[in-house]
């Protein structure tokens, strides 16, 4: 059986959360392996909606070990809040079924504010990027800078202070020029120990965990968040986020070597979307793209944000496919477009009178690539809940080849609606 990584082909909202709930019937472990919880994942089982924002996926299943790697980047304080919700749920989350890799950065407030204040000064100049303000990418600033508090350092309160004085030197500094008052030593150990007691019983090991799981034959599952897109080196620069999202990522965001992975799955909507700022090419300011918007639901699980909602794009998720490795896709959203007389689907770009397949990496060519389209027949037959090909009307099914064709990857998965069960299965990812 092979392990799997799931990935987002477009810039995130996919419908991850679904697809992995549904994989993860069939895996024994669940990584969480790069971002924050600044990404947010929605299950619905049997009729209850679970709202995940840091924990896998994994965790609303009984049995299975779900894990949060070293990729990821940690808010200790969002992680109690989290629990004590599911908890409500009726989902017990207890360290016998959730590991956190030892190594695993921590967010601060300090983050949180940080990235608050450059949103609010970006804003002033119109350069913002559009952050969820919940400190991501300033705790990987200082992960890269060599000077996170780490997971590990909670239990060693010998070193903690001279490693918490080290962060501040570097903080202050930077809130002084930024206008903003100092943060103080003993503030940041309160916010520290407050918590500590709460998350080391999750501590781990993980690297050690996952090799000992796979070296048992046990299937590992690899949760990605975002998409693609939003990847810091091939995504819409400087509009993505601060972590790498592809399925390289999985490897060393949780500490197994790159041969532990079998397949990668690309969870892949029937049309486009995506949040905050950036290039959008087939983005339809228009009526269409409410339609979109209010048919699929299109507001980010985190946020509550709109999404803007576009035509499906096929040279960017192509270019994704390419860079993930991407051997089959998990399609989702398709019963948006039941009704519609006609779809349009971007086959190609044009960039300065030039025809392009490709997403070029500079932020003026994106911002300029035009959208080449191919107009295709609607339907007007149902796919809402179908759990067969035969359940589907023939335009969708032509629509579906069709997108194959373009992208130049098969559909593993068809999900037809937020239910879990209302998936049609073409090929298993756990299945050599």
């Amino acid at each position: 059986m092979a392990n799997v990584v799931v990935v987002g082909s477009q810039w995130g909202d996919e419908g991850k959360g679904k697809i992995v709930d549904w994989l993860s019937e069939r895996a024994d472990v669940v990584v969480r392996f790069q971002g924050g919880h600044n990404a947010g994942h929605t299950l619905v089982v049997d009729g209850k909606v679970y709202k995940l924002s840091l924990l896998p996926s994994g965790v609303v299943r009984q049995g299975k070990l779900s894990i949060i790697g070293n990729g990821v980047v940690f808010d200790p304080h969002a992680f109690v809040a989290e629990v004590a919700k599911l908890k409500a749920q009726g989902v017990e989350v207890t360290p016998d079924r959730l590991k956190i890799a030892e190594n695993t950065a921590l967010i601060l407030s300090l983050h949180r504010e940080l990235d608050g204040f450059r949103e609010d000064a970006a804003s002033n100049s119109g350069t913002k990027i559009g952050t969820t303000r919940r400190g991501i990418g300033p705790a990987y600033e200082d992960k890269v800078g060599r000077r996170a508090v780490r997971v590990m350092d909670l239990a060693d309160l010998e070193t903690l202070p001279l490693k918490v004085d080290r962060l501040l030197t570097h903080h202050n500094a930077l809130r002084r020029g930024l206008g903003h008052g100092e943060v103080t030593h003993d503030a940041i150990m309160q916010e520290l120990t407050s918590v500590a007691g709460e998350i080391l019983p999750y501590m781990d090991r993980v690297w050690k965990v996952l090799d000992d799981k796979r070296r048992a034959g046990e299937r590992i599952l690899f949760e990605g968040a975002q998409g693609t897109l939003l990847d810091i080196d091939h995504g819409t620069y400087p509009f993505v986020t601060s972590s790498n999202t592809v399925a390289g990522q999985a490897a060393a965001g949780s500490g197994v070597g790159p041969g532990a992975i079998g397949y990668v799955l690309g969870i892949t909507k029937a049309y486009t979307t995506r949040v905050g700022e950036g290039p959008f090419p087939t983005e339809q300011k228009n009526e269409v793209g409410e339609f979109l918007g209010t048919r699929g639901h299109e507001f980010g699980v985190v946020t509550g944000r709109k999404r803007r909602c576009g035509w499906f794009d096929a040279v960017l998720v192509r270019q994704a496919v390419a860079v993930n490795g991407i051997k089959g896709i998990a399609l989702t959203k398709l019963d948006v477009l039941d009704g519609l007389d006609e779809i349009k689907v971007c086959t190609g770009y044009s960039l300065d009178g030039e025809t392009i397949d490709y997403l070029p990496a500079s932020q003026g060519a994106q911002a300029r690539v035009e959208p080449i389209y191919e107009t295709l027949e609607g339907w007007k037959g149902t796919t809402a809940g179908a759990r067969s090909w035969n359940d589907l009307p023939a335009q969708a099914v032509k629509y579906v080849r069709y997108i194959e064709e373009l992208i130049g990857a098969p559909v593993a998965l068809l999900s037809t609606s937020p239910e879990r069960d209302d998936t049609i299965l073409v090929t298993d990812p756990f299945q050599d």
